[in-house]
């Protein structure tokens, strides 16, 4: 049959509802059904009046989609109530019932595409001139979008999503728009789509949301609905899928709200599992989404319930880089101010496998959680001599020096814990570690400051050191410094500790007060802090 201009499509609806509902009261059988299609066909007329009062409603693609599916389930329900206007139905009660169902549940289906058709933007969306901006060209294009993901086939709500793929992948300032359009709402509610096609594409593009610092707000404000659908996914999902859901739930684990929920809901266990026999891809992701649950103290019980530490050292072992970095982070998060923890991850093999990824990390950067979990592990002194034995101080020395910040203050609280006896501050003294320690008390951040400070007093404390120090030309002056008041956030007793170990020597004590230190010191003073009363009174003395 030759489909009618859309035109045509408007006045050729509305005859074929009109003629219908001239002959629904000529029906005798399943009364109560056609009663029910009669007030549906009259919400149906309505809908496509005003429609048809749109601009672009004859030019749209979606409003001639729609008048397309109007015409073929008219058409269904002139041909059926034909069939039951002969009493003796010749297709039989069960299988005309169950086409009178599908039918109501067609114009069911139509009534909701109607409603979304009207209420969205489209209708008054023109065509893009070249003239137009690139913005502006995105914003109709993601509106009209949102729509043909609400409307119409599941085929051709897959088509849709995968041209929403392509423009969210293409520019953040892409996902940035269509989240202003509202794409957020209308993917959640596609989790729970019964194609699974669908929804693993749903799920991938949340994931691209997720990851763009700007619309993030409206992911998380979903809050346990989209939780919930994620968590389902990480259960029973495809691979593909399972990786996407743990991109999405790694800011919203940031949450102690969220991560509460995931820890009550099993999804602890759910990461766990795709950690031991996941894809590389989402072993990766699930192990990010572990460490920040494991920041929170409250989650810590349920790794323990589930042996988490245990899959975690399997993943160091086995995992892609990017999947050890995050376990390892994720250890870090577990076995502070637990020794219990940390005498597991010996018993385990800990030590070893932290040494391989030490030694085969693909950058300085991702050295930064190795170097951290040594000097938590090295918090505890029978751990540590363990630590020392496997060689560890040899490979802390030149990440004192490296270019990453991070990297160069984890290294000097490491050196804060292995430091913790004459003999190993003293093969540190001599390997060369007091130089860049002493560089860092001019660091770029308060934390590396004091984090140079308490390794410097740790090792001040063998007297061999004491001299090395005595010899760098800015250590005094630089250790002077930090002792103003003015630098917030930075413990004094550090650099009050460091200087109260050279005290001792006429030369330094002339280098403190020319640097000002008895100024800094009387403010100490009056602020309590811990040894710069003593310390005043040496200089006083000296």
């Amino acid at each position: 049959m030759k489909i009618p201009p859309e035109n045509d499509q408007f006045a050729l609806s509305n005859d074929r509802i009109s003629s219908l509902l001239d002959d629904i009261p000529l029906i005798n059988n399943f009364k109560g059904k056609w009663s029910s299609i009669r007030a549906k066909l009259s919400d149906l007329r309505t809908q496509l009046m005003d429609v048809s009062e749109f601009p672009n409603s004859s030019s749209s693609p979606l409003s001639v989609d729609f008048l397309h599916s109007v015409l073929e389930v008219l058409s269904e329900a002139a041909s059926l109530s034909e069939k039951c206007r002969n009493p003796e139905l010749s297709d039989g009660k069960l299988k005309t019932q169950s086409d009178i169902d599908s039918v109501l549940a067609k114009l069911d289906s139509l009534l909701k595409d109607g409603e979304v058709l009207i209420r969205s933007e489209i209708l008054h969306d023109g065509a893009v001139s070249s003239s137009s901006s690139r913005r502006e060209a995105v914003r109709a294009e993601s509106r009209n979008l949102i729509t043909r993901l609400q409307i119409g086939s599941i085929e051709s709500r897959v088509l849709a999503i995968e041209s929403l793929l392509k423009l969210l992948n293409e520019d953040d300032k892409n996902v940035t728009i269509a989240a202003a359009q509202g794409i957020v709402p209308v993917l959640v509610r596609l989790l729970d789509s019964s194609s699974l096609e669908l929804k693993e594409r749903a799920v991938a593009a949340i994931s691209i949301v997720s990851s763009v610092d700007g619309v993030r707000h409206l992911m998380i404000a979903e809050g346990l609905q989209l939780l919930n659908h994620l968590l389902r996914i990480l259960d029973s999902g495809s691979g593909f899928a399972k990786e996407k859901a743990c991109l999405t739930l790694q800011p919203l684990s940031l949450s102690k709200e969220n991560a509460r929920s995931i820890g009550s809901r099993g999804g602890i266990s759910s990461l766990l599992e795709i950690c031991e026999a996941g894809t590389p891809g989402s072993q990766a992701s699930a192990a990010a989404v572990l460490r920040n649950l494991a920041s929170f103290g409250e989650i810590k019980e349920n790794f323990i319930e589930e042996n988490g530490v245990i899959v975690l050292l399997g993943l160091l072992a086995s995992g892609t880089p990017l999947a050890q970095e995050n376990a390892i982070g994720c250890l870090c998060n577990l076995v502070a101010e637990d020794d219990n923890l940390k005498l597991l991850i010996v018993r385990e093999g800990g030590i070893e496998l932290l040494r391989s990824f030490w030694d085969s990390a693909p950058s300085v950067h991702s050295l930064e959680v190795a170097v951290e979990l040594l000097g938590l592990l090295a918090s505890s002194s029978p751990i540590a001599e363990a630590l020392i034995s496997n060689g560890f101080v040899d490979r802390l020395l030149p990440a004192l020096s490296c270019g990453v910040l991070g990297v160069r203050t984890a290294a000097a609280r490491a050196v804060h814990e292995l430091g913790f006896c004459t003999k190993t501050r003293k093969e540190m003294g001599e390997a060369g570690f007091i130089t860049p320690l002493v560089n860092m008390l001019d660091g770029k951040s308060v934390e590396e400051k004091e984090a140079a400070a308490k390794a410097l007093s740790s090792l001040l404390q063998y007297t061999g050191n004491r001299k090395i120090f005595q010899k760098e030309e800015k250590g005094i002056v630089s250790a002077v410094q930090l002792l103003d008041p003015s630098i917030s956030n930075l413990d004094k007793k550090y650099p009050v500790s460091l200087l109260a170990s050279v005290m001792i020597s006429s030369k330094c004590r002339k280098q403190m007060a020319a640097a000002g230190a008895g100024l800094y010191l009387q403010k100490l003073v009056e602020m309590n802090v811990d040894g710069s009363k003593k310390l005043l009174e040496c200089l006083g003395r000296g």
